[in-house]
């Protein structure tokens, strides 16, 4: 008997939840083979198989909460002897000989649930975002149709099903009128289990906020110079980087300028002690399926605008596709933030600690401006929020900070002097 245990993570995660065993207690598994699927405070893991063998035992059921190096299952190395092996064949030669006599009267069984094929239960074959999806919509991935000729269960499959109509209502929680009056209907509730990583995001923003003295102070950018230079180099610049010239480099080049300027936005608080960093990690805020993330530019002041873009363009995908390695997530000294992208036009971002500042951009808009006594004009305008650590940070470091970011964007060009 081999014994599969919780490998080691990361420093910063000692325990995980089982959010779907992979492999059902019975089943040959192969060393390498996937066997459960592990959600941390960051990302889901999915956790291999050392041995080969018969998965004998899982000692925890689905949402158990497991530590690294405890024993989780049971493979027995000895339990497929080699003729076992050959009967196992055999069986399934018999199987498909069976299926191939019977596929005339088969014809829609590929688009039938999982219970209905044959006469017997099959488990699923799912992706692990249809898992991931169909566990938050509280949905049996059995009762699941797919076009998929392999009969795999897809993301969108399970976005797009749709329950049997329950006429009935069994099983819907029923809303209880409070006080006089009467319900003009029942309305259906539906409960869903806070996934680990939001639970993990509620209790650390929280956390947050209880501990740390975190102000929020605002400036607003004139972007005409940063969209003028798009403008003009964009087209060049995608030919000689494979990638787009877009807002992220300017803020992060300029975010890196300011922090050099102003070192203890870019600190933490140990106890009774200040550690000032003097490397440059940035964190770039990503709303990912699952909940917020924040991928990290290593080295951000050592790298082009190009190979900026580049890291974020490569973390973002991996953020969307679900395939971050912890790594990718740890060790940001200061963090990014765009609302904008969602139409925000002003917000007060919440640190992301143990970091001591954060900076929020908003939407672009267009707004009369005073050029002078005499003069408006219209200007693309973003509202930017420096939200930090008062315990660390003055108000006039904070306020000079934005100021630099400010300055910087607005005449582009200074980017490449600072150094």
């Amino acid at each position: 008997m081999a014994d599969i245990v919780v490998p080691e993570l990361a420093e910063s995660i000692s325990e995980g939840t089982i959010a779907k065993w992979l492999k059902n207690v019975g089943e040959h598994v192969e060393q390498g083979d996937y066997l459960v699927e592990l959600e941390t405070d960051k990302v889901n893991v999915e956790i291999i198989s050392e041995f080969s063998g018969i998965l004998t035992e899982q000692k925890f059921t689905e949402g158990d909460t497991v530590k690294v190096g405890e024993a989780i299952a049971t493979v027995d190395e000895s339990a497929l002897t080699a003729p076992q092996t050959k009967q196992a064949e055999s069986t399934k030669n018999e199987n498909m000989q069976s299926s191939s006599n019977n596929a005339g009267t088969n014809a829609d069984s590929e688009n039938q649930p999982a219970e209905n094929r044959g006469n017997k239960t099959l488990p699923p074959i799912a992706s692990p975002a249809a898992r991931r999806l169909a566990r938050e919509k509280g949905i049996d991935l059995n009762e699941i149709k797919t076009a998929d000729p392999l009969g795999r269960i897809r993301k969108q499959d399970v976005s797009s099903y749709q329950p049997n109509p329950n006429p009935n209502n069994q099983g819907v929680p029923k809303v209880e009128p409070k006080g006089e009056g009467v319900l003009d209907s029942e309305k259906p509730i539906i409960y869903e289990r806070m996934s680990r990583r939001r639970q993990t995001i509620a209790k650390r923003l929280v956390e947050v906020q209880q501990t740390a003295a975190m102000l929020t102070t605002f400036n607003e950018i004139d972007m005409t110079a940063v969209m003028d230079l798009r403008k003009r180099r964009k087209d060049k610049f995608f030919e000689e980087h494979d990638v787009r010239l877009g807002f992220m480099s300017f803020f992060t080049k300029a975010v890196v300028a300011a922090l050099k300027k102003f070192p203890y936005i870019n600190a933490e608080i140990q106890g009774d002690q200040l550690l000032v960093k003097k490397f440059y990690d940035i964190g770039i805020a990503v709303a990912a399926e699952e909940g917020l993330v924040v991928p990290v530019v290593r080295d951000a002041d050592r790298k082009s605008f190009a190979e900026i873009e580049m890291d974020i363009m490569e973390l973002a995908e991996k953020a969307r596709n679900n395939k971050l390695a912890i790594k990718d997530l740890q060790g940001g000294t200061f963090t990014i933030t765009n609302g904008g992208v969602f139409g925000s036009l002003l917000s007060t971002p919440i640190l992301n600690g143990p970091q001591v500042g954060i900076l929020g951009m908003h939407k672009i808009q267009l707004r009369p401006v005073a050029i002078d006594k005499e003069k408006m004009e219209n200007r693309p305008m973003m509202y930017v929020a420096l939200s930090y650590d008062h315990r660390i940070v003055d108000g006039k470091g904070a306020v000079s900070f934005l100021s630099k970011i400010k300055e910087l964007l607005e005449d582009p060009e200074n980017l490449l002097l600072e150094g």
